[in-house]
């Protein structure tokens, strides 16, 4: 099995059709150290995952600032709500831009396919840096001397 990057889950090369199939394959996904494995009680069989294996496909904000709360659903229907247990994490990709990530559990993270567009700056250790605050938490992106980068 593989989960692609832009999130279709594929058994034997031909792409899963039904999303309660997916749903259930996801229920039973885990991370173990060295590779993603689908628990069964009766067997653990690895799987290629692409990227990560979830997208988050829907965001709602409430609020503004330190009392900004963001949640995402995934595209396997997953509710999260960003804080300290579903952390924000932002990596650079091939071309030099910014991949937003939501941890979903586990180890098991969803890539944010809307546009956050909630950035601002925050004075963190005495340097200037862009992020997301979001349950009571600040997530860095980057230094805000780098946003001509990004």
């Amino acid at each position: 099995m593989r989960i692609a990057a832009d999130g279709t889950w594929h058994y034997m090369g031909t792409p899963i059709n039904r999303p309660a199939l997916v749903k259930l394959f996801s229920t039973v996904l885990r991370k173990d150290p060295e590779r993603y494995v689908l628990v069964t009680p009766v067997e653990r069989v690895g799987i290629t995952v692409e990227d990560v294996p979830f997208l988050a496909v829907e965001m709602a904000v409430e609020g503004e600032g330190e009392s900004r709360q963001i949640a995402f659903r995934t595209n396997v229907d997953d509710l999260v709500q960003v804080g300290s247990e579903h952390p924000l994490r932002f990596d650079q990709d091939a071309d030099g831009g910014v991949k937003p990530y939501v941890k979903v559990r586990g180890e098991l993270w969803a890539r944010v396919t809307r546009s956050l567009a909630l950035g601002e700056e925050k004075s963190i250790d005495g340097a200037d840096t862009f992020g997301v605050m979001a349950g009571g938490a600040f997530f860095p992106i980057a230094p805000a001397s780098d946003l001509g980068d990004l």
